[in-house]
């Protein structure tokens, strides 16, 4: 997968939280947007992921085919091809996990041979399977929104400070589930200088340079 970012810019009313951003990222490298609290690197996932609109610039997106080949994807299309994990996105809290797991399944696939058991138990939370979401702990819906992100059978797969409110071994779960199951994936985190959110990033894009 390609991603290539054309002078993008975003502002709110006359505000430019960033301008003239020229990026490339390709599958085969992980890559961390860096910066403080309020520098923009939230702002620029989510243009990524097509949440946003960029205020100037383009965005083009290519992916492997099923021929092998290039395929241009336009951006109200790139969603299909993504996962998406933030600690500030809604989960279903009146469904059990089993029932999140099964809805995410009508839409977005999980990687193949993975049963919804299978699942369950790579959550580590078996024995909270059939509690509403709604009891659960932020650091037990973060290891829903991961799991269903790191999961699911996408190129590309974006983690939004993904360490937020987890403790050091679910940290630890964490890391060893983008090791197993997120090789083959491009992936962006965006992070507070959080380095255990990013040990697998092997480039760097600092958003404070784009001001």
């Amino acid at each position: 997968m390609q991603i290539k970012l054309n002078n993008i810019g975003k502002r709110y009313n006359y505000e430019w939280i960033f301008r003239k951003v020229d990026y490339e990222f390709t599958t085969n490298n992980n890559y961390v947007i860096l910066g403080s609290n309020g520098s923009g690197k939230s702002t620029l996932l989510q243009v990524i992921a097509g949440n946003l609109t960029n205020s100037e610039g383009e965005l083009k997106y290519k992916v492997k085919s099923q021929k092998s080949k290039d395929e241009n994807i336009e951006v109200e299309d790139i969603f299909s091809h993504l996962s998406y994990c933030a600690p500030y996105l809604d989960l279903f809290e009146e469904f059990t996990l089993i029932e999140s797991i099964e809805f995410q399944e009508k839409f977005k696939p999980f990687q193949k041979g993975l049963s919804t058991q299978q699942i369950i138990e790579l959550t580590g939370l078996e024995k909270s399977k059939d509690k509403q979401l709604r009891y659960y702990s932020s650091g037990m819906k973060q290891r829903v929104r991961l799991a269903l992100a790191i999961l699911a059978d996408t190129p590309l797969l974006l983690l939004d400070e993904p360490t937020s409110n987890l403790d050091k071994k679910a940290i630890d779960w964490y890391q060893k589930l983008v090791h197993d199951f997120a090789k083959d994936k491009l992936i962006i985190v965006a992070s507070n200088q959080q380095e255990y959110e990013y040990p697998f990033c092997d480039k760097q894009l600092n958003i404070e340079e784009y001001k």
